[in-house]
Protein backbone atom coordinates (compact mmCIF):
# COMPACT_ATOMS: atom_id res chain seq x y z
CA UNK A 1 0.00 0.00 0.00
CA UNK A 2 1.37 3.41 -0.98
CA UNK A 3 2.12 6.08 1.59
CA UNK A 4 -0.65 8.29 0.21
CA UNK A 5 -3.76 7.39 -1.82
CA UNK A 6 -3.50 7.24 -5.62
CA UNK A 7 -6.91 8.93 -6.03
CA UNK A 8 -8.96 7.13 -8.69
CA UNK A 9 -10.77 9.66 -10.87
CA UNK A 10 -14.57 9.33 -11.03
CA UNK A 11 -17.10 11.21 -13.14
CA UNK A 12 -18.95 14.16 -11.61
CA UNK A 13 -22.40 12.66 -12.18
CA UNK A 14 -25.31 13.76 -9.94
CA UNK A 15 -25.67 11.75 -6.75
CA UNK A 16 -22.32 10.01 -7.06
CA UNK A 17 -20.61 9.30 -3.73
CA UNK A 18 -16.90 10.07 -4.00
CA UNK A 19 -14.82 8.02 -1.54
CA UNK A 20 -11.72 9.32 0.32
CA UNK A 21 -9.38 7.52 -2.11
CA UNK A 22 -11.26 8.81 -5.18
CA UNK A 23 -11.48 12.27 -6.72
CA UNK A 24 -13.42 14.24 -9.28
CA UNK A 25 -11.50 15.65 -12.28
CA UNK A 26 -8.98 18.21 -11.03
CA UNK A 27 -10.98 21.34 -12.05
CA UNK A 28 -13.99 20.13 -10.06
CA UNK A 29 -11.73 19.00 -7.21
CA UNK A 30 -10.25 22.51 -7.11
CA UNK A 31 -13.75 24.02 -7.02
CA UNK A 32 -14.71 21.74 -4.14
CA UNK A 33 -11.52 22.80 -2.34
CA UNK A 34 -12.57 26.44 -2.67
CA UNK A 35 -15.97 25.58 -1.20
CA UNK A 36 -14.34 23.95 1.83
CA UNK A 37 -12.14 27.02 2.33
CA UNK A 38 -15.25 29.20 2.25
CA UNK A 39 -17.12 26.88 4.63
CA UNK A 40 -14.40 26.99 7.28
CA UNK A 41 -13.37 30.61 6.74
CA UNK A 42 -16.10 32.31 8.75
CA UNK A 43 -15.46 30.39 11.97
CA UNK A 44 -11.70 30.11 11.46
CA UNK A 45 -11.48 33.90 11.23
CA UNK A 46 -14.16 34.61 13.85
CA UNK A 47 -12.43 32.55 16.57
CA UNK A 48 -9.11 34.47 16.41
CA UNK A 49 -10.95 37.79 16.31
CA UNK A 50 -12.78 36.83 19.52
CA UNK A 51 -9.44 35.99 21.17
CA UNK A 52 -7.41 38.90 19.76
CA UNK A 53 -5.31 36.80 17.36
CA UNK A 54 -4.30 37.77 13.81
CA UNK A 55 -6.86 36.21 11.41
CA UNK A 56 -4.30 35.92 8.59
CA UNK A 57 -2.04 33.82 10.84
CA UNK A 58 -5.05 31.66 11.72
CA UNK A 59 -5.93 31.02 8.07
CA UNK A 60 -2.28 30.28 7.23
CA UNK A 61 -1.94 27.85 10.14
CA UNK A 62 -5.22 26.15 9.23
CA UNK A 63 -3.74 25.33 5.83
CA UNK A 64 -0.40 24.18 7.24
CA UNK A 65 -2.17 22.21 9.98
CA UNK A 66 -4.37 20.46 7.40
CA UNK A 67 -1.29 19.42 5.41
CA UNK A 68 0.36 18.10 8.61
CA UNK A 69 -2.79 16.12 9.40
CA UNK A 70 -2.96 14.77 5.83
CA UNK A 71 0.64 13.50 6.01
CA UNK A 72 0.26 11.88 9.44
CA UNK A 73 -2.95 10.00 8.52
CA UNK A 74 -1.53 9.01 5.13
CA UNK A 75 -4.24 10.92 3.30
CA UNK A 76 -6.88 8.40 4.41
CA UNK A 77 -9.08 10.67 6.58
CA UNK A 78 -10.92 13.54 4.86
CA UNK A 79 -10.61 16.52 7.17
CA UNK A 80 -9.82 20.20 7.35
CA UNK A 81 -8.23 21.70 10.48
CA UNK A 82 -9.47 25.12 11.56
CA UNK A 83 -9.61 27.33 14.65
CA UNK A 84 -11.25 25.55 17.58
CA UNK A 85 -13.93 27.40 19.53
CA UNK A 86 -13.10 25.20 22.53
CA UNK A 87 -10.09 27.46 23.23
CA UNK A 88 -11.98 30.76 23.39
CA UNK A 89 -13.04 30.72 27.06
CA UNK A 90 -9.74 29.46 28.49
CA UNK A 91 -7.61 31.73 26.28
CA UNK A 92 -9.59 34.78 27.37
CA UNK A 93 -9.28 33.70 31.01
CA UNK A 94 -5.54 32.96 30.76
CA UNK A 95 -4.61 36.12 28.85
CA UNK A 96 -7.08 38.53 30.46
CA UNK A 97 -8.20 39.65 27.00
CA UNK A 98 -11.08 42.13 27.10
CA UNK A 99 -11.14 43.01 23.36
CA UNK A 100 -11.50 44.36 20.80
CA UNK A 101 -8.23 44.52 18.88
CA UNK A 102 -4.95 42.61 19.35
CA UNK A 103 -4.44 40.51 22.48
CA UNK A 104 -1.66 42.22 24.46
CA UNK A 105 -0.95 39.02 26.39
CA UNK A 106 -0.99 36.75 23.35
CA UNK A 107 2.27 34.93 24.15
CA UNK A 108 0.89 33.44 27.37
CA UNK A 109 -2.10 32.03 25.49
CA UNK A 110 0.19 30.57 22.82
CA UNK A 111 2.23 28.74 25.45
CA UNK A 112 -0.95 27.17 26.79
CA UNK A 113 -2.07 26.18 23.29
CA UNK A 114 1.27 24.42 22.72
CA UNK A 115 0.86 22.56 26.04
CA UNK A 116 -2.62 21.47 24.95
CA UNK A 117 -1.25 20.21 21.65
CA UNK A 118 1.43 18.24 23.49
CA UNK A 119 -1.17 16.54 25.73
CA UNK A 120 -3.29 15.80 22.67
CA UNK A 121 -0.31 14.25 20.87
CA UNK A 122 0.47 12.11 23.94
CA UNK A 123 -3.11 10.78 23.93
CA UNK A 124 -2.66 9.88 20.27
CA UNK A 125 0.54 7.96 21.04
CA UNK A 126 -1.27 6.03 23.79
CA UNK A 127 -4.06 5.15 21.36
CA UNK A 128 -1.51 3.93 18.82
CA UNK A 129 0.24 1.91 21.52
CA UNK A 130 -2.68 0.15 23.21
CA UNK A 131 -5.52 0.52 20.71
CA UNK A 132 -8.82 2.36 20.53
CA UNK A 133 -10.99 0.18 22.75
CA UNK A 134 -10.59 2.36 25.85
CA UNK A 135 -11.52 5.46 23.88
CA UNK A 136 -14.59 3.75 22.41
CA UNK A 137 -15.60 2.49 25.86
CA UNK A 138 -15.51 6.04 27.18
CA UNK A 139 -17.13 7.48 24.05
CA UNK A 140 -19.55 5.03 22.39
CA UNK A 141 -21.88 6.17 19.55
CA UNK A 142 -24.47 7.67 21.91
CA UNK A 143 -21.76 9.92 23.36
CA UNK A 144 -19.97 10.83 20.12
CA UNK A 145 -23.26 11.49 18.34
CA UNK A 146 -24.38 13.80 21.14
CA UNK A 147 -21.03 15.65 21.18
CA UNK A 148 -21.05 16.16 17.39
CA UNK A 149 -24.65 17.40 17.51
CA UNK A 150 -23.83 19.73 20.39
CA UNK A 151 -20.96 21.31 18.44
CA UNK A 152 -23.47 22.50 15.86
CA UNK A 153 -26.16 23.44 18.37
CA UNK A 154 -23.74 25.27 20.67
CA UNK A 155 -22.53 27.40 17.76
CA UNK A 156 -26.10 28.17 16.62
CA UNK A 157 -26.30 31.25 18.83
CA UNK A 158 -23.38 32.90 16.98
CA UNK A 159 -25.21 33.61 13.70
CA UNK A 160 -28.61 34.07 15.32
CA UNK A 161 -27.56 36.45 18.13
CA UNK A 162 -24.35 38.06 16.88
CA UNK A 163 -24.61 38.22 13.09
CA UNK A 164 -27.95 39.96 12.59
CA UNK A 165 -27.81 43.32 14.41
CA UNK A 166 -30.80 44.77 12.52
CA UNK A 167 -34.13 43.51 11.27
CA UNK A 168 -32.88 43.85 7.70
CA UNK A 169 -29.89 41.63 8.53
CA UNK A 170 -32.19 38.97 9.97
CA UNK A 171 -34.20 38.95 6.73
CA UNK A 172 -30.96 38.69 4.75
CA UNK A 173 -29.93 35.67 6.81
CA UNK A 174 -33.23 34.07 5.80
CA UNK A 175 -32.61 34.99 2.14
CA UNK A 176 -29.16 33.40 2.40
CA UNK A 177 -30.24 30.03 3.77
CA UNK A 178 -33.12 29.95 1.28
CA UNK A 179 -30.58 30.55 -1.53
CA UNK A 180 -28.45 27.66 -0.26
CA UNK A 181 -31.55 25.46 0.02
CA UNK A 182 -32.72 26.29 -3.50
CA UNK A 183 -29.29 25.45 -4.91
CA UNK A 184 -29.20 22.21 -2.88
CA UNK A 185 -32.60 21.03 -4.12
CA UNK A 186 -33.14 22.50 -7.57
CA UNK A 187 -29.64 22.86 -9.06
CA UNK A 188 -27.81 20.00 -10.71
CA UNK A 189 -24.27 18.83 -11.44
CA UNK A 190 -21.37 20.76 -9.96
CA UNK A 191 -23.59 23.74 -9.15
CA UNK A 192 -25.50 21.55 -6.72
CA UNK A 193 -22.24 20.21 -5.28
CA UNK A 194 -21.09 23.80 -4.65
CA UNK A 195 -24.29 24.67 -2.81
CA UNK A 196 -22.61 26.61 0.01
CA UNK A 197 -20.37 28.69 -2.26
CA UNK A 198 -23.05 29.35 -4.90
CA UNK A 199 -25.66 30.15 -2.26
CA UNK A 200 -23.29 32.61 -0.61
CA UNK A 201 -22.55 34.36 -3.91
CA UNK A 202 -26.25 34.61 -4.81
CA UNK A 203 -27.13 36.03 -1.40
CA UNK A 204 -24.25 38.53 -1.60
CA UNK A 205 -25.54 39.76 -4.99
CA UNK A 206 -29.03 40.17 -3.55
CA UNK A 207 -27.57 42.03 -0.56
CA UNK A 208 -25.59 44.37 -2.83
CA UNK A 209 -28.67 45.16 -4.92
CA UNK A 210 -30.77 45.95 -1.84
CA UNK A 211 -28.11 47.99 -0.02
CA UNK A 212 -25.63 49.51 -2.46
CA UNK A 213 -28.31 49.84 -5.13
CA UNK A 214 -31.51 50.63 -3.18
CA UNK A 215 -30.17 51.93 0.15
CA UNK A 216 -32.13 49.48 2.30
CA UNK A 217 -29.29 48.55 4.68
CA UNK A 218 -25.60 48.90 5.37
CA UNK A 219 -23.89 48.84 1.94
CA UNK A 220 -20.95 46.59 1.14
CA UNK A 221 -17.72 48.55 1.59
CA UNK A 222 -15.21 47.73 -1.16
CA UNK A 223 -12.62 50.32 -0.09
CA UNK A 224 -10.75 47.87 2.15
CA UNK A 225 -10.31 45.47 -0.77
CA UNK A 226 -8.90 48.20 -2.99
CA UNK A 227 -6.49 49.41 -0.31
CA UNK A 228 -5.16 45.99 0.76
CA UNK A 229 -1.91 44.62 -0.69
CA UNK A 230 -1.97 41.46 -2.78
CA UNK A 231 0.82 39.84 -0.78
CA UNK A 232 2.15 40.45 2.70
CA UNK A 233 3.36 38.50 5.71
CA UNK A 234 0.91 37.98 8.58
CA UNK A 235 1.84 39.06 12.11
CA UNK A 236 3.56 36.06 13.68
CA UNK A 237 3.98 35.93 17.47
CA UNK A 238 6.15 33.95 19.88
CA UNK A 239 4.82 31.86 22.81
CA UNK A 240 5.47 32.51 26.49
CA UNK A 241 5.35 29.44 28.74
CA UNK A 242 3.48 30.35 31.90
CA UNK A 243 2.63 27.40 34.18
CA UNK A 244 -0.75 28.76 35.26
CA UNK A 245 -1.87 29.44 31.70
CA UNK A 246 -0.64 26.05 30.54
CA UNK A 247 -2.58 24.25 33.29
CA UNK A 248 -5.66 26.25 32.38
CA UNK A 249 -5.55 25.61 28.63
CA UNK A 250 -4.06 22.08 28.40
CA UNK A 251 -7.27 20.23 29.49
CA UNK A 252 -8.96 21.44 26.30
CA UNK A 253 -7.18 18.43 24.76
CA UNK A 254 -9.99 16.20 26.07
CA UNK A 255 -12.55 18.26 24.17
CA UNK A 256 -10.44 18.08 21.03
CA UNK A 257 -10.26 14.28 21.40
CA UNK A 258 -14.05 14.15 21.52
CA UNK A 259 -14.34 16.48 18.51
CA UNK A 260 -11.85 14.42 16.50
CA UNK A 261 -13.43 11.13 17.54
CA UNK A 262 -16.84 12.50 16.59
CA UNK A 263 -15.41 13.61 13.24
CA UNK A 264 -14.01 10.14 12.55
CA UNK A 265 -17.26 8.47 13.53
CA UNK A 266 -19.30 10.90 11.42
CA UNK A 267 -17.10 10.40 8.36
CA UNK A 268 -17.11 6.62 8.92
CA UNK A 269 -20.91 6.69 9.02
CA UNK A 270 -21.16 8.82 5.89
CA UNK A 271 -18.62 6.83 3.85
CA UNK A 272 -19.33 3.36 5.18
CA UNK A 273 -15.62 2.91 5.94
CA UNK A 274 -14.10 2.01 9.29
CA UNK A 275 -11.54 4.72 10.10
CA UNK A 276 -10.78 3.55 13.65
CA UNK A 277 -7.34 2.31 12.60
CA UNK A 278 -6.37 5.94 11.93
CA UNK A 279 -7.65 7.30 15.25
CA UNK A 280 -4.29 7.54 17.02
CA UNK A 281 -2.65 9.07 13.98
CA UNK A 282 -5.50 11.55 13.64
CA UNK A 283 -5.07 12.63 17.28
CA UNK A 284 -1.31 13.05 16.73
CA UNK A 285 -1.88 14.99 13.51
CA UNK A 286 -4.28 17.37 15.25
CA UNK A 287 -1.96 17.71 18.26
CA UNK A 288 1.16 18.43 16.21
CA UNK A 289 -0.77 20.93 14.08
CA UNK A 290 -1.97 22.69 17.24
CA UNK A 291 1.60 22.95 18.55
CA UNK A 292 2.88 24.33 15.23
CA UNK A 293 0.04 26.84 15.12
CA UNK A 294 0.63 27.97 18.71
CA UNK A 295 4.35 28.36 18.06
CA UNK A 296 3.61 30.75 15.19
CA UNK A 297 0.92 32.93 16.76
CA UNK A 298 -2.09 30.95 15.59
CA UNK A 299 -5.07 29.46 17.38
CA UNK A 300 -5.46 25.86 18.50
CA UNK A 301 -6.90 23.80 15.67
CA UNK A 302 -9.30 20.91 15.36
CA UNK A 303 -10.86 18.71 12.70
CA UNK A 304 -13.48 21.07 11.36
CA UNK A 305 -17.14 20.35 11.83
CA UNK A 306 -18.17 22.83 9.13
CA UNK A 307 -16.49 20.60 6.57
CA UNK A 308 -18.45 17.59 7.85
CA UNK A 309 -21.57 19.57 6.96
CA UNK A 310 -20.31 20.27 3.44
CA UNK A 311 -19.33 16.62 2.92
CA UNK A 312 -22.73 15.49 4.19
CA UNK A 313 -24.46 17.77 1.70
CA UNK A 314 -22.25 17.01 -1.31
CA UNK A 315 -21.42 13.32 -0.65
CA UNK A 316 -17.84 14.02 -1.76
CA UNK A 317 -15.26 12.72 0.74
CA UNK A 318 -12.11 12.83 -1.40
CA UNK A 319 -9.02 13.78 0.59
CA UNK A 320 -7.64 15.40 -2.59
CA UNK A 321 -9.95 18.39 -2.20
CA UNK A 322 -8.59 19.01 1.31
CA UNK A 323 -5.04 19.19 -0.02
CA UNK A 324 -6.27 21.77 -2.52
CA UNK A 325 -8.12 23.65 0.24
CA UNK A 326 -5.03 23.63 2.46
CA UNK A 327 -2.78 24.99 -0.28
CA UNK A 328 -5.32 27.72 -1.04
CA UNK A 329 -5.44 28.64 2.66
CA UNK A 330 -1.64 28.86 2.82
CA UNK A 331 -1.61 31.25 -0.14
CA UNK A 332 -4.48 33.26 1.29
CA UNK A 333 -2.67 33.59 4.60
CA UNK A 334 -0.12 35.70 2.77
CA UNK A 335 -2.75 37.80 0.97
CA UNK A 336 -4.16 40.76 2.88
CA UNK A 337 -6.36 41.48 -0.14
CA UNK A 338 -8.16 38.16 0.15
CA UNK A 339 -8.60 38.73 3.86
CA UNK A 340 -10.18 42.09 3.00
CA UNK A 341 -12.44 40.41 0.42
CA UNK A 342 -13.74 37.90 2.95
CA UNK A 343 -14.17 40.66 5.52
CA UNK A 344 -16.31 42.48 2.94
CA UNK A 345 -18.81 39.62 2.77
CA UNK A 346 -21.89 40.99 4.56
CA UNK A 347 -22.14 39.76 8.13
CA UNK A 348 -25.76 38.72 7.59
CA UNK A 349 -24.86 36.59 4.56
CA UNK A 350 -22.09 34.82 6.46
CA UNK A 351 -24.59 34.33 9.28
CA UNK A 352 -27.12 32.71 6.95
CA UNK A 353 -24.47 30.32 5.63
CA UNK A 354 -23.44 29.53 9.21
CA UNK A 355 -27.04 28.63 10.09
CA UNK A 356 -27.01 26.02 7.32
CA UNK A 357 -23.56 24.63 8.13
CA UNK A 358 -24.09 24.47 11.90
CA UNK A 359 -27.42 22.75 11.32
CA UNK A 360 -25.75 20.17 9.09
CA UNK A 361 -23.25 19.48 11.88
CA UNK A 362 -26.08 18.79 14.32
CA UNK A 363 -27.71 16.44 11.82
CA UNK A 364 -24.37 14.64 11.32
CA UNK A 365 -24.43 13.86 15.06
CA UNK A 366 -27.93 12.44 14.77
CA UNK A 367 -26.75 10.36 11.80
CA UNK A 368 -24.19 8.67 14.06
CA UNK A 369 -27.07 7.55 16.28
CA UNK A 370 -29.08 6.28 13.32
CA UNK A 371 -26.21 4.47 11.62
CA UNK A 372 -25.12 2.80 14.87
CA UNK A 373 -28.72 1.94 15.78
CA UNK A 374 -28.51 3.64 19.18
CA UNK A 375 -31.44 2.34 21.23
CA UNK A 376 -33.25 5.22 22.96
CA UNK A 377 -35.55 2.77 24.69
CA UNK A 378 -32.45 2.18 26.83
CA UNK A 379 -32.63 4.76 29.62
CA UNK A 380 -28.85 5.11 29.76
CA UNK A 381 -28.75 6.29 26.15
CA UNK A 382 -31.83 8.43 26.64
CA UNK A 383 -30.49 10.34 29.65
CA UNK A 384 -26.97 10.74 28.24
CA UNK A 385 -28.24 12.18 24.96
CA UNK A 386 -30.91 14.36 26.57
CA UNK A 387 -28.65 15.94 29.19
CA UNK A 388 -25.73 16.38 26.77
CA UNK A 389 -27.82 18.24 24.20
CA UNK A 390 -29.18 20.70 26.77
CA UNK A 391 -25.81 21.24 28.49
CA UNK A 392 -24.17 22.10 25.18
CA UNK A 393 -27.00 24.07 23.62
CA UNK A 394 -27.68 26.03 26.82
CA UNK A 395 -23.93 26.68 27.33
CA UNK A 396 -24.03 25.24 30.86
CA UNK A 397 -20.90 26.43 32.71
CA UNK A 398 -19.07 25.07 35.75
CA UNK A 399 -16.31 27.01 37.50
CA UNK A 400 -13.31 25.57 39.34
CA UNK A 401 -11.51 28.54 40.84
CA UNK A 402 -10.21 30.52 37.88
CA UNK A 403 -11.08 27.76 35.40
CA UNK A 404 -14.45 27.83 33.65
CA UNK A 405 -15.77 24.81 31.75
CA UNK A 406 -18.71 25.71 29.58
CA UNK A 407 -20.76 24.73 26.56
CA UNK A 408 -19.01 22.09 24.51
CA UNK A 409 -16.69 21.31 27.44
CA UNK A 410 -19.41 20.53 29.98
CA UNK A 411 -21.37 18.64 27.34
CA UNK A 412 -18.36 16.53 26.39
CA UNK A 413 -17.29 15.68 29.94
CA UNK A 414 -20.93 15.35 30.99
CA UNK A 415 -21.64 12.82 28.26
CA UNK A 416 -18.53 10.76 29.09
CA UNK A 417 -19.08 10.79 32.86
CA UNK A 418 -22.84 10.20 32.67
CA UNK A 419 -22.38 7.23 30.37
CA UNK A 420 -19.69 5.76 32.65
CA UNK A 421 -21.94 6.24 35.69
CA UNK A 422 -25.19 4.98 34.15
CA UNK A 423 -23.91 2.21 31.89
CA UNK A 424 -25.08 -1.17 33.13
CA UNK A 425 -22.20 -3.60 33.59
CA UNK A 426 -22.34 -7.16 32.34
Amino acid sequence: MSLFPQWREVAATPGTVVAPDERLPWPQTAAMGVQHVIAMFGATVLAPILMGFDPNVAILMSGIGTLIFFVLVGGRVPSYLGSSFAFIGVVIAASGYAGPGPNANLGVALGGIIACGAVYTLIGLVVMGIGTKWVETLMPPVVTGAVVAVIGLNLAGIPVKNMAPTGFDAWMQAVTFVCVGLVAVYASGMTQRLLILVGLILASVVYAILTNGMGMGKPIDFSGIAAAAWFGAPKFAAPVFDAKAMLLIAPVAIILVAENLGHLKAVSAMTGRDLDQYMGRAFIGDGVATMVSGASGGTGVTTYAENIGVMAATKIYSTAMFVVAALIAVLLGFSPKFGALIQAIPLAVMGGVSIVVFGLIAVAGAKIWVDNKVDFANNTNLIVAAVTLVLGTGDFTLRFGGFALGGIGTATFGAILLHALLRKRG
